[in-house]
């Protein structure tokens, strides 16, 4: 039996060889929309593509998984490890914290003294950084659950995302993004500048603009160039995550940027946002999201 196993949701955007790798275990977010199975794409991004050139008006409906289905993944785990470490996307977008929450508390005492839940605040590329620190932990195999999930802690508020929507219609349908915020989005795109949100707390919000930029990878390369000015000058070395929206030659070219500018820097993967999130935030989304190791 291993000492600590970890179950994320789908919400962190991991590639599949790190999960496999990491003998990860994923407990799937959900989607509804009947007419995706009619519709032509590789991917949930390509489908929105297909929907909109046909005039359908529908969106994408989600939700979190039950407790029973984090119950049945707890129970299986707790036959491998020891000691289980849950970290959810965040609580405040959510209700997927909850739903393994009352996972826990419907195992038994014993067993439910053996799982520990974390909320991560973030989601995507931010939540995966938080996973991949996780990670760090068990791999070196020297901390205890406790103490492993302090430092994650003291993490989160360390963690930085960004992104670009090419539209915000579909956050702010899914009721993630007030229509005041989406709003703003719209008449900056319109105005020329560069809109730029990002996860504070927990919750979306709009983190500025950025002006006299070319393109969305410029943009959050400007951004990602005065935020981390003062962990640089440091000598910090940073870790990076790039996921997107069925845009990869712009996460590409993010991904290249970023690598001939900056040293000191990681770029541990560059993925597809999951399909559920992806429903969420929409095609031609680019995140970028970065903390110090």
């Amino acid at each position: 039996m291993g000492e600590i196993g970890l179950i994320i949701d789908g919400g962190a955007d991991l590639p599949r060889e790190i999960i496999e790798k990491h003998q990860i275990a994923v407990v799937p977010l959900k989607i509804n929309w009947p007419e995706v199975e009619k519709l032509p794409g590789k991917n949930i991004f390509q489908k929105m593509r297909a929907a909109e050139k046909r005039g359908i008006k529908s969106f994408t409906k989600t939700s979190q998984p039950s407790p029973k289905d984090f119950l049945g993944i707890f129970k299986r785990e707790l036959e491998k490890f020891e000691k289980i470490l849950c970290v959810t996307i965040t609580s405040k977008l959510s209700g997927t914290y909850n739903s393994a929450i009352q996972a826990k508390n419907f195992l038994g005492e014993e067993d439910s003294k053996r799982v520990f839940v974390l909320d991560s605040l973030n989601g995507s590329a931010g939540k995966a950084l938080l996973v991949l620190k996780a990670i760090d932990f068990l791999r070196e195999g020297r901390a205890k659950i406790e103490e492993i999930i302090m430092a994650l802690e003291k993490l989160i508020p360390k963690i930085h995302l960004i992104g670009m929507l090419e539209d915000p219609k579909w956050l702010e349908a899914s009721g993630r993004i007030s229509h005041l915020l989406a709003n703003w989005v719209r008449q900056m795109s319109k105005l020329g500048v560069r809109p730029l949100l990002g996860v504070k707390k927990g919750i979306i919000t709009a983190i500025g603009i950025r002006t006299g930029v070319k393109d969305v990878p410029s943009a959050l390369f400007k951004e990602f160039d005065l935020k981390t000015k003062k962990i640089r000058k440091l000598g910090k070395k940073i870790r990076i995550v790039i996921t997107h929206g069925d845009c990869p030659s712009e996460a590409q070219k993010l991904k290249e940027m970023l690598q001939k500018e900056f040293q000191n820097i990681e770029i541990t993967f560059l993925n597809l946002i999951d399909n559920v999130i992806g429903s969420i935030v929409g095609p031609g989304t680019l995140v970028c999201a970065w903390c110090e190791i």
